[in-house]
């Protein structure tokens, strides 16, 4: 799934990883390969996010490819596996101005 602005600066909040930018060179390859996904490297190589729940609340953690080699310079493509790292997609969005919309879970922000 892509993820706006907001959802993938919460994301990185509970998930240890780099976004890669839609500017990076691999990114329209990344995207012909796996579809459109906001794309992300960690220590263990290049993720995605998919939804978790109906609601798309929560979203899961996919591996797509691993570190080919020690260095971490390279990526050896395999099926999509599923973690066990969750993070929750509720929270704050840009609203149609660009300006952050307070989410409903935080009424301290709302007024």
């Amino acid at each position: 799934m892509r993820l706006s602005a907001a959802l993938v600066r919460r994301t990185l909040d509970q998930f240890d990883a780099r976004a890669i930018p839609v500017t990076h060179p691999a990114f329209p390859k990344l995207s012909e390969l796996y579809g459109d996904h906001t794309f992300f490297l960690d220590h263990n190589g290049l993720a995605i996010v998919e939804p978790a729940d109906e609601a798309q609340e929560r979203g899961k953690i996919v591996q797509l490819a691993s570190w080919a080699d020690a260095r971490r310079t390279s990526l050896a493509p395999h099926n999509p596996v599923p973690t066990d790292t969750m993070v929750s997609l509720i929270g704050e969005e840009k609203d149609e101005t660009g300006d952050e919309a307070p989410s409903d879970e935080d009424p301290e922000r709302a007024g």
